[in-house]
């Protein structure tokens, strides 16, 4: 209320007591502004970030997160450590889930880390256990950027057993972020806090694995409110942990399989530039007209063989057997010749078609 009523923190402390009586504050709280008590703590505090080897980001600075900035409430002040900048300046995905999760949720999130982080797009996640550690993992892994989202103070880390991996994400160009003062312990009631910032630093969140009661549907709920994309990764149905992202997907979320399904999600500007271009219809018309250019050198095995393929379908060893007329042993013979000549794609199943 006083950043809007004054436009910026400083204004505030130099504001006078009839601007800050009109406001209905508390007496002592007007007392404590005059007084600028807050100011000489706000002063200390930031000394004590900086030795840490951090900053702290105001609302009203132009620094602060533009995505983050958007939201209904978003926190006054951020405190950051790391490449703070350069993250934010790519774009963000949240990638979060159990902290009890699966060695299959655990592959998953790294995966997705992995491929994301690799082409540009930061990984937001929340430092904890499970989904969220694979996830920071995955990224550092893609050799790009990740963002931990911290329910405490800049000078703690929970769990404790992630102090090595914090150390990881800030040595690898990523950061760590907060919205709690330093000091702040790891209470249950700071985390929905948290939750929020993920969602609000990120173009969408994807969840994976959560059940039923999950601290992840919370922050899915949290991205919807925000306007943000909603994805999840399907789970085994069977399990407790599928509960959350199944449910998601049965209403509405986006399926998830590979990094392009994220991708594709994301504000069109970003997914043109990520994703590779689609190819014209009438371009793709005019191509087929296009007089067949036939590899030179073939032996008439390899061309009975060849005009059985297409480039568009592949063809099972069962119907080449048909079409060309061959017998097996030929038309192995001749299958392997041009596959050696890299003439056509080998494909799962016994499936043939040409490269070209």
């Amino acid at each position: 209320m006083l950043l809007e009523r004054f436009g910026s923190a400083d204004a505030v402390f130099h504001a006078r007591r009839t601007e800050l009586e009109s406001l209905r504050l508390k007496p002592e709280t007007i007392d404590s502004i005059i007084k600028r008590e807050f100011y000489d703590r706000a002063a200390n505090e930031l000394e004590r970030v900086k030795e840490l080897g951090g900053d702290i980001l105001i609302l009203d600075d132009g620094s602060y997160p533009a995505l983050l900035r958007e939201i209904d409430d978003p926190p006054p002040v951020l405190y950051v450590r790391g490449d703070w900048q350069s993250c934010f300046d790519q774009p963000c995905i949240g990638v979060i889930g159990s902290r009890k999760c699966s060695t299959y949720g655990e592959n998953a999130s790294e995966m997705l880390s992995r491929d994301l982080a690799s082409r540009g797009i930061t990984v937001v996640s929340g430092l904890a256990r499970g989904i969220d550690t694979a996830g920071h993992r995955g990224a550092i892994r893609g050799q790009g950027k990740t963002v931990a989202v911290m329910g405490t103070g800049l000078d703690s880390v929970y769990p404790k057993e992630n102090n090595g991996l914090v150390r990881e994400i800030i040595a690898a160009g990523g950061c760590v972020v907060t919205q709690f003062p330093l000091g702040t312990p790891p209470i249950p009631e700071n985390f929905p806090y948290r939750n929020r910032i993920i969602s609000g630093l990120s173009h969408g969140v994807v969840i994976i694995e959560a059940s039923e009661r999950s601290g992840s549907l919370i922050t899915a709920r949290l991205a919807m409110e925000q306007n943000r994309e909603v994805m999840a990764v399907p789970g085994n149905i069977t399990s407790r942990n599928s509960f959350g992202t199944n449910y998601l997907i049965k209403t509405g979320a986006k399926l998830v399989q590979q990094w392009q399904d994220i991708v594709a999600e994301m504000p069109s500007e970003i997914s043109a530039a990520i994703l590779p271009p689609k190819i014209d219809e009438q371009k793709a018309e005019d191509a087929k007209r296009q007089p067949e250019l036939v590899p030179a050198d073939m032996t008439d095995n390899e061309r009975k063989v060849w005009d059985a393929l297409t480039a568009d379908e592949s063809t099972h060893i069962d119907l080449l057997l048909e079409a060309s007329g061959l017998s097996f042993g030929d038309l192995n013979s001749a299958l392997v010749a041009l596959d050696i000549r890299d003439l056509i794609r080998v494909l799962p199943g016994k499936h043939y078609a040409r490269r070209i």
